[in-house]
């Protein structure tokens, strides 16, 4: 008989959490984010805004206490998100009767599963380049095209619209995809080295997402928001840093590169890179140009202003739709090599204890 407090002991709860995270991989490429649910993101979103205005309230328009603020709303959210997801954990793998369990993974799976947004980056820019391929409507994919990147849309020429694509399908591969799909799979590794009663793979995965929602919301260098973005801007850059640089390492492996030309690629990523004013986004992008072989970069209007991005790649092609759905499909064969080199891991800790 298994007691209350004790998990299955056909599975380890690492072994649990390494099939949720391959379940959830599947059911995000398959389903991806539906508009009928109500998505963490969202919650997170709507946490910050009050957050924000308690904390302008606080600070007004002094510096230091907007830095503070900015703190603590990071500190709140991201434990607060962490902790939520380690309780979805804790009643998933440790609670109740067997039966009780697997009820209870499907919250875990579905947690999971949110915080990876493979299918509905794909979705959104197919999106854009269908509505320049098929319905020759360049107004409808400026309007698309503007729902997923931060520059201003209006006035893009069909070209300038598909390095958009181009330089978004990188950029958030790593934001979206990724970064919080490493965050899972150190979960999942902490409980292989026996660390059970610590954050899992939904806890470190929905820690992720709240920093990244805070950037997304507040990390912009304009108004108070200069300050008060600070401290979820800077956490955001420490927790993508590394999935980006190993992302640029493995992304020429599943393009087909032998591993000294994979080896110069990303060193010419990290050269091109390091002009951008982002510690990651520059890396990012500048892989997949050298691994595509397209030229990205050039000049972005954000709101009323000209902004002079790193030429990345230089001398190579100009990006085309059929480039935009090669990144997008290394995307995912990257995808696949992560979690199988994870489950080889996991099973390879297992075998040994």
């Amino acid at each position: 008989m298994f007691s209350a407090a004790e998990p299955l002991v056909l599975l380890s709860p690492a072994d649990q959490a390494a099939l949720c995270v391959l379940a959830a991989a599947a059911l995000d490429r398959a389903v991806g984010d539906p508009r009928w649910c109500l998505h963490p993101v969202v919650v997170m979103g709507w946490c910050i805004g009050w957050l924000r205005h308690q904390a302008e309230c606080w600070a007004a328009d002094r510096p230091l206490r907007l830095r503070l603020a900015g703190a603590w709303i990071t500190a709140v959210l991201v434990l607060a998100s962490g902790t939520a997801g380690w309780g979805v954990e804790r009643l998933a793998l440790w609670s109740g009767s067997e039966i009780t369990r697997l009820a209870l993974q499907l919250p875990l799976l579905l947690g999971l599963a949110s915080a990876l947004a493979g299918r509905s980056l794909e979705q959104a820019v197919h999106q854009v380049l269908q509505h320049l391929r098929e319905d020759s409507d360049v107004q409808a994919a400026r309007q698309a095209l503007s729902w997923i990147v931060g520059r201003n849309t209006s006035g893009l020429s069909p070209e300038e619209i598909v390095r958009a694509a181009a330089e978004t399908s990188s950029e958030n591969a790593v934001d979206g995809l990724f970064a919080p799909l490493f965050w899972m799979l150190i979960g999942v590794g902490l409980w292989s080295a026996g660390a059970v009663a610590g954050p899992g793979p939904l806890a470190l995965a929905w820690g992720f997402k709240a920093t990244s929602t805070l950037d997304s919301m507040l990390g912009y260098r304009c108004g108070r928001l200069r300050w008060l973005g600070t401290a979820g801007a800077r956490l955001d850059d420490a927790l993508v840093w590394l999935p980006c640089r190993l992302v640029a390492l493995t992304l020429p492996l599943v393009a087909g590169c032998n591993p000294n030309r994979a080896w110069r690629l990303q060193v010419a990523a990290r050269r091109d890179g390091a002009a951008d004013p982002s510690p990651n986004a520059g890396v990012s992008q500048a892989i997949y140009a050298h691994v595509v072989a397209v030229q990205l970069g050039g000049m972005n209007r954000y709101g009323d202003q000209l902004k002079a991005k790193p030429i990345l790649a230089a001398g190579c092609s100009a990006p085309t739709e059929e480039s935009v759905a090669q990144m997008l499909q290394l995307n995912l064969r990257l995808e696949l090599l992560w979690l199988s080199a994870a489950l080889a891991a996991v099973l390879l800790i297992s075998s040994l204890q």
